[in-house]
């Protein structure tokens, strides 16, 4: 290799590492002002970089993909095995902002982007420099070829799935999954639906430039939130499919005894021809998690508030027109211990025997209980009775209207919903059985990487019994069938907790009355709750675990 061609491969690397630059600046907005108050955690995060792959630079030959695109024929083994073929494995370390319930342990997302980038490097060489890709441009491109492909499946985007033809609508385009792999390269994550109801979470690989995109693989990755396999790396770096069944908890989203990472909530305001009010999530210190204020960034002055009956806090802050399309930042260092079984007496259980808004205390509840418990001696057999039920009976389905309210009696009726209808229904039941439980709500962090977008809220529940709460994650334990033992007693260090309760009171309030649950941001907007964009993303502190 010359020197002329040296300097145009490097050239070519660069411009790479520029483009996933901006495509991080579109999913995770780093803070405007007062950016000195997080850049030494930055700093240690690129030193972690820094020791692994060096920008700008050739990387090690010993990194590299197994299979990254496999044929035909790879594909037809690997559904030999039942695990669906798949090229994309990014998600699993890419994720929200990169919405949900739980992840995967291992490196961070621009250690996977150059791994990708360093497969292809030799082949990129050859190639035409591309324009610039973001992600706004991957997402019209997979937008298009569903459109598309819609019109000629009369209706339906149609995949080949387990021996049958999938008949599929759009929910939506992961925009926190998109990702710009090498020049022409590029890779998306989409949820469609079956006319039953059904969502399939399914990875699009994407060739060509803007505007002129092809997909050229779709493999399904989860069905109803229960993924199909892991990714696993071996000591020579490269990466293999594990079936669910055979993966530790690592690899499930599960981190034990501590965890420690920066958190940043940020907010986008929506456009105001009017005075908007807005209540933020502000997370705690207790004896399973340590909280502290990197810092606040904010166009307006804030208020701490406090709510007395649960013990949360909140900030409060009053925008007007002129702060149309302006971001708040919230960024904390938090350190949070694994949750076991433990004693709290700053409360009475008994209280939590009573009902809520949207978690009545309704007579069909009785009957459903008496019915799942009966037989069953002691509260902790019937607790776990209900555990079970709730896993049987419920769906994990983010589809149609309803869900996600934590409204016990949709969930009871559809038998459908998220995290937070699953645990709304084991409470309803719990405290029909004469059983205390409680609701909290935060986000699960990524287990599988170290840095990167969070896919959304995540909540659960703890019930009440022989002096001592116990924790379950139901929702979790219905996606891995491996832990559903574990998350019957347990929640993993990987966590952040918002708040805890539900029909929350502060002063001043909403209008529209006590808060549902606080977990993304209320903003209300001419006495109507409206909807603020928020992101949540991360970067753990690898040097003090």
């Amino acid at each position: 290799m010359n020197i002329r061609q040296a300097k145009k491969k490097r050239a070519i690397i660069r411009l790479t590492l520029k483009e996933h630059a901006k495509i991080q600046r579109a999913n995770i907005p780093p803070a405007k002002k007062k950016r000195a108050n997080i850049q030494p955690t930055l700093k240690e995060h690129a030193k972690i970089q820094r020791a692994n792959i060096r920008p700008g630079r050739k990387h090690p030959k010993n990194i590299r993909l197994e299979n990254t695109l496999p044929t035909r024929k790879r594909q037809r083994n690997i559904q030999k095995v039942n695990i669906q073929p798949r090229t994309s494995f990014i998600k699993s370390f890419i994720s929200p902002s990169f919405l949900g319930d739980g992840e995967q342990k291992s490196m961070s997302a621009w250690v996977i982007i150059c791994v990708l980038f360093s497969t292809f490097s030799e082949t990129a060489a050859s190639e035409k420099e591309s324009p610039d890709v973001v992600t706004a441009d991957i997402q019209a491109g997979i937008e298009k070829h569903i459109e598309v492909q819609t019109t000629l499946g009369q209706g339906y985007f149609k995949i080949p799935y387990e021996g049958k033809e999938l008949c599929l609508k759009l929910v939506r385009v992961h925009t926190e999954y998109l990702a710009h792999l090498a020049a022409g390269r590029h890779f998306a994550c989409v949820d469609l639906a079956s006319t039953d109801g059904h969502v399939y979470d399914v990875d699009f690989f994407l060739s060509g430039d803007v505007g002129e995109m092809n997909v050229t693989e779709t493999t399904v990755h989860k069905t109803n939130g229960q993924p199909l396999y892991v990714w696993k790396q071996k000591e020579d770096k490269t990466w293999f499919r594990l079936p669910t069944d055979d993966a530790t908890p690592d690899l499930l989203g599960v981190l034990k005894e501590e965890d420690v990472f920066d958190f940043l909530y940020q907010v986008t305001l929506p456009e105001m021809k009017d005075t908007g009010r807005m209540w933020i999530p502000y997370p705690i210190t207790d004896r399973f998690q340590f909280v502290e204020l990197n810092h606040i960034q904010s166009p307006v002055k804030h208020q701490i508030l406090e709510e007395e009956i649960n013990g949360n806090k909140a900030f409060y802050m009053v925008f007007s027109p002129e702060h149309s399309g302006e971001t708040i930042d919230i960024s904390y260092r938090i350190k949070h211990l694994e949750r076991g079984v433990y004693e709290d007496m700053s409360r009475d259980p008994l209280e939590f025997l009573g009902s809520n808004r949207l978690v009545p205390g309704l007579e069909s509840f009785t009957q459903i209980a008496e019915e799942v418990i009966h037989g069953k001696l002691g509260k902790l057999a019937q607790a776990r009775a209900l555990y079970d039920h709730t896993i049987d009976r419920m769906s994990y389905m983010k589809y149609g209207d309803g869900w996600g309210k934590g409204d016990a009696v949709y969930a009871c009726d559809t038998r459908t919903g998220n995290c937070t209808d699953f645990h709304s229904y084991f409470i309803a039941l719990a405290r029909a059985a004469e059983i205390p439980a409680r609701f909290a709500i935060g986000a699960s962090i990524p287990s599988a990487r170290n840095e990167g977008g969070i896919d959304g809220y995540h909540c659960w529940a703890e019930f009440y019994t022989d002096g001592k709460w116990w924790p379950v994650d139901i929702s979790e334990g219905d996606k891995c069938s491996a832990l559903s033992t574990y998350y019957f007693g347990h929640h993993p260090a990987n966590r952040i907790e918002f708040s805890r309760g539900r029909d929350l009171v502060f002063e001043p309030g909403p209008i529209s009355g006590p808060i549902n649950f606080l977990a993304f941001p209320v903003f209300e907007l001419d006495g109507k709750i409206t909807k603020a964009n928020t992101t949540f993303s991360f970067q753990r502190i690898v040097d003090s675990l």
